[in-house]
């Protein structure tokens, strides 16, 4: 399988094109896409590389359940192929080309469901979010067609697997649990971004309490920026499973609900942790803030400790400083030592008197 190359260019919206306008909207990419086909049922199973789209799918072969995996959803002509070929809505192939689209669950006629979803995975060394588009749509019990914004890290790999194992139910079900395990898989793996953004946030938390410092500032508010930016791709899933669950479609059997009702489940729980590590990191900001507070409070503390020491000792100092002809205690021959002694035992005195009041 190819591999693409993406520049940092952000992607940017096309606007004032009309609707249905197959027009790639996303970072620029290097490579070609691929397509392949996944045919099986509980008896076969056989995976092929897809060259000439228009010959080699077939709808009205309905013998095994067809999956057809498009990876790289940047191909305009890829997109338009499979669309005439299965009667894709227009809006459907240029939603499924703008990688901007937000989440959501899109019923069509003929019972064709159509679902975007975001891979999301936390990159712990820059503190990012690493998001990626999937679109999959159920065209009926035997056919379903997946689109990967990105072909160098294939998702859904454990399926393919699955399948080609016999483990599991997957071949032993219709289209609809293939639509569930895809989307099962996704949100698994969000599960696994939340944890990895937990054990970010402890690793900030052990190091303020050990060694707080400004960088632990800009580290917390950048964490909870990507709480904010997973929220936002992962909230919409909770309507759009409550719609699938409630409406239905001609493409879902209704033993396939119960499956969809478990991941609306996973989605609350997903929810309530990003929550729960907003709220973490909130308390460890105004934390690290104490703590800074704190660290600059004991620093003053022990500057104005050193002054009350000091003070008495320059004024001794500036007494016997001053230019005046007749001091008794210049002409002492040891008024040089009795002097350092009363400027020392003022000192310790003070100091003796500061721990005794727990000042230090």
């Amino acid at each position: 399988m190819a591999h693409k190359r993406f520049s940092k260019n952000k992607a940017k919206r096309n606007v004032f094109s009309s609707p249905g306008t197959l027009q790639y909207v996303g970072r620029e990419v290097l490579e070609n896409s691929s397509v392949r086909l996944i045919e099986f049922d509980d008896q076969f199973e056989r995976e092929l590389n897809i060259i000439d789209i228009q010959n080699s799918l077939k709808i009205k072969d309905t013998k095994h359940i067809k999956w057809i995996e498009i990876d790289g959803s940047h191909d305009e002509a890829i997109i338009q192929k499979i669309g005439q070929n299965f009667g894709l809505h227009p809006l459907v192939q240029e939603d499924i080309l703008n990688t901007l689209s937000k989440p959501k669950i899109e019923y069509f006629d003929k019972g064709q469901l159509f679902v975007v979803m975001k891979t999301i995975n936390f990159n712990s060394e820059n503190f990012e979010l690493e998001i990626e588009q999937v679109g999959i749509i159920l065209i009926d019990k035997t056919h379903l067609i997946s689109f990967q914004e990105q072909n160098n890290n294939d998702i859904f790999q454990p399926i393919i697997d699955r399948i080609k194992a016999s483990i599991g139910k997957t071949r032993k079900n219709n289209a609809d649990y293939l639509l569930f395990s895809l989307m099962d898989l996704i949100i698994d793996n969000y599960f696994l971004t939340l944890e990895k953004i937990t054990e970010t946030l402890e690793t900030i938390e052990d190091s303020i309490f050990t060694e707080p410092n400004e960088d632990h500032q800009t580290q917390l508010y950048t964490i909870k920026r990507v709480l904010a930016n997973f929220r936002k791709n992962v909230f919409p899933l909770r309507e759009m499973l409550s719609s699938l669950i409630n409406e239905g479609s001609d493409g879902l059997d209704a033993s396939s609900i119960v499956y969809f009702r478990d991941l609306q489940d996973h989605i609350i729980q997903i929810l309530d942790g990003i929550e729960s590590s907003r709220e973490i990191a909130d308390s460890l900001m105004n934390f690290h803030l104490s703590q800074l507070s704190n660290r600059m409070n004991s620093v003053m503390k022990t500057l104005t400790v050193f002054t009350a020491i000091f003070m008495p000792l320059g004024f001794v100092a500036g007494i016997y400083g001053m230019n005046f002809k007749h001091m008794p205690e210049l002409e002492h021959q040891n008024g040089y030592f009795i002097t350092l002694g009363i400027m020392l035992a003022i000192g310790v005195g003070l100091l003796g008197y500061f721990k005794w009041k727990k000042y230090v």
